[in-house]
């Protein structure tokens, strides 16, 4: 027996892909699966490891190198796996060489997400098996066993996991990688080719081999039952099976560590056994319908909610009638999230709403431009869809209405499914402006380096995508980098691209200012020259608050020295402190 270690749901997995003998990982950062691919890299010199632009690249790498004899994997999460659907179900036709799984994080709660879908609903529609662990150890250990279950059954594999999985540690034993040789690719025109006739055969294929898994899953180890006390029995899976003993420690479990296919018989014999059957799943009832289209009868969504997170109170109030008293929440202050202080985005976001300008949003920090006081952001929809959504605005409502308009998108977003939207726009003759708010990195996700960083996962130096020469590679013929903090010129440069009926990029090159480790200027206000005029405060800037007598404090501990306070005072009233 190996070394028992404390880890991360996501560390866990990344280990169980290493010990089973991953030789290709793919991946495009997401909360909460961005850690998996990051914990990989300590093992680079066993495997290989990298950011792709975006989830459908990284699965059909995965892909590749399945065929190629490989055990691969490619991480992402929830919506990422939208974006992944594409190869994932002709992947399901295909079969696999080696073995191969993709990793999806879902996040009941919508902690960092624009919708709370549900895994399994994809994976049932695309014909792929699901496995889902409740704990750290769990979640290594069913990563080797997807991979072996992969190659046994010809399948691609899911592992699902959650945020609360994700993040939270538990105890996981350490073994040794079992390395295993590429197995010989062999030209297989009707299992790799899938035009029509192909496909149609493989479609049989793959309904025998879905049905012979569910016959299967009765006897394997990833689902068990533990008979207790047979009054309540609950069929759970995945995190919440953790609430299920600690509010019904005396209750019957069937534990589901494979959530589909479903071992029906194994259902049958634990619903005969216990007296109330009830069935204990976030999100969608996924288990629940399948359970009552066998004929048997349980307690679900009626008494538990389709939304969020669940937790031990709720199911000891729903199942017991137990009214947990709590104590109350503690009084502290209401923290939304904000730009960071120096934000290169925030300067962009105060002169558009300067000038009264929308914008349609993306997936990032940018986000929080939607929020006052700025509240520029008028839709975020998925990733890329800023651009796209703007051009069907001009094509619906004109070019006139689409003057008071521009898209903002990040420099990682923009490479992920962005490029696609601004190469429509130049194909369908639009005219709008396109913000590309550059700064250098994958900032919401934890500052991941992508295509145009010039730096891979593993930190090795590679060629940096030249975002303006790709804008004009397009036939974008109006391409302006602009530094976000020159107000000046970023406002002339936005007036005059919205007054222009041809499309303009303009890319704010400026980096996170959490990027830059320099000791920075600090800069501070002086009261007796405010005129309490509240400029300085339009932005809202943490860093910057307004005192009783209305003039206005500098917190030098926040305070980043990007100063856009300085260029917004015009009675010298804030001056800068250091170089």
């Amino acid at each position: 027996m190996g070394k028992k270690v404390i880890m991360l749901g996501n560390e866990a997995i990344a280990r169980g892909a290493y010990e089973a003998g991953v030789k290709v990982s793919a991946a495009y950062p997401g909360t909460p699966s961005t850690e998996i691919s990051e914990a990989l890299v300590q093992y680079k010199d066993e495997l290989y490891a990298e950011w792709s632009p975006n989830e459908k690249v990284a699965t059909e790498v995965a892909i590749g190198a399945s065929m190629a004899g490989a055990r691969a994997m490619a991480c992402m999460k929830h919506v990422g796996l939208n974006v992944a659907s594409d190869p994932l179900y002709t992947a399901s036709y295909m079969g696999v060489t080696g073995g191969l799984v993709l990793v999806v994080a879902d996040d009941p709660g919508l902690y960092s997400s624009q919708n709370e879908q549900d895994t399994r609903m994809v994976a049932r529609a695309a014909h792929v098996p699901v496995l889902e662990p409740s704990d750290s150890g769990e979640a290594k250990e069913f990563m080797k066993l997807a991979f072996d279950y992969s190659e046994k059954y010809d399948r691609p594999f899911i592992l699902r996991t959650t945020t609360r999985l994700a993040h939270s540690q538990s105890t996981v034993e350490l073994e040794d990688r079992t390395e295993h040789a590429l197995i010989p690719y062999e030209k297989n025109i009707p299992k790799r080719v899938m035009m029509p006739a192909m496909a149609k055969a493989r479609h049989a294929v793959i309904e025998d081999k879905m049905a012979e898994l569910a016959k299967d899953a009765c006897t394997l180890p990833v689902n068990r039952v533990e008979m207790r006390d047979t009054k309540i029995g609950v069929i759970t899976s995945g995190i919440p099976y953790q609430y299920v003993r600690e509010a019904l420690p005396d209750a019957s479990v069937l534990k589901l560590g494979m959530v589909h296919p479903l071992p029906e018989q194994m259902i049958r014999d634990f619903a005969e056994k216990v007296d109330t059957l009830y069935v204990v799943e976030e999100l969608d009832p996924v288990i629940e319908t399948q359970v009552r289209a066998m004929g048997i009868d349980c307690k679900g969504k009626e008494i538990f909610t389709l939304l969020g997170e669940y937790s031990a109170n709720m199911l000891r109030e729903a199942v017991l009638g137990e009214k947990v008293e709590t104590k109350a929440p503690a009084q502290v202050p209401n923290r939304p999230p904000i730009l960071c202080p120096g934000c290169p985005h925030r300067s962009v976001y105060y002169v558009l709403k300067k000038l009264g300008i929308h914008a349609a949003g993306d997936i990032g920090c940018y986000t929080l431009g939607a929020v006052a006081p700025l509240g520029v952001v008028d839709s975020t929809i998925c990733m890329g869809a800023s651009i796209s959504s703007m051009h069907g605005i001009e094509k619906a409502a004109g070019k006139e209405f689409i003057r008071d308009w521009v898209a903002v998108i990040g420099d990682s977003t923009f490479l992920h499914t962005g490029v696609n939207s601004l190469m429509n726009m130049v194909y369908n003759k639009a005219s709008g402006t396109v913000i590309i708010l550059d700064n250098s990195t994958t900032g919401m996700t934890g500052h991941q380096d992508h295509a145009a960083t010039g730096l891979t996962l593993q930190k090795e130096p590679t060629n940096a995508v030249n975002i303006p020469d790709l804008c004009r590679a397009l036939g974008v013929q109006h391409v302006q980098e602009i530094n976000a903090f020159d107000l000046v010129t970023l406002e002339k440069a936005i007036k005059e691209a919205n007054a222009s009926d041809e499309i303009h990029v303009i890319i704010t090159k400026t980096p996170c200012v959490l990027l830059d480790k320099r000791k920075k200027p600090v800069y501070v206000s002086l009261s007796d020259k405010c005129k309490k005029c509240g400029m300085c405060l339009k932005p809202g800037c943490p860093a910057i608050s307004k005192q009783a007598d209305g003039t206005v404090r500098i917190d030098d501990t926040m305070c980043t020295g990007c100063g856009l306070c300085e260029q917004l005072c015009k009675f010298s009233a804030i001056e800068k402190v250091g170089e």
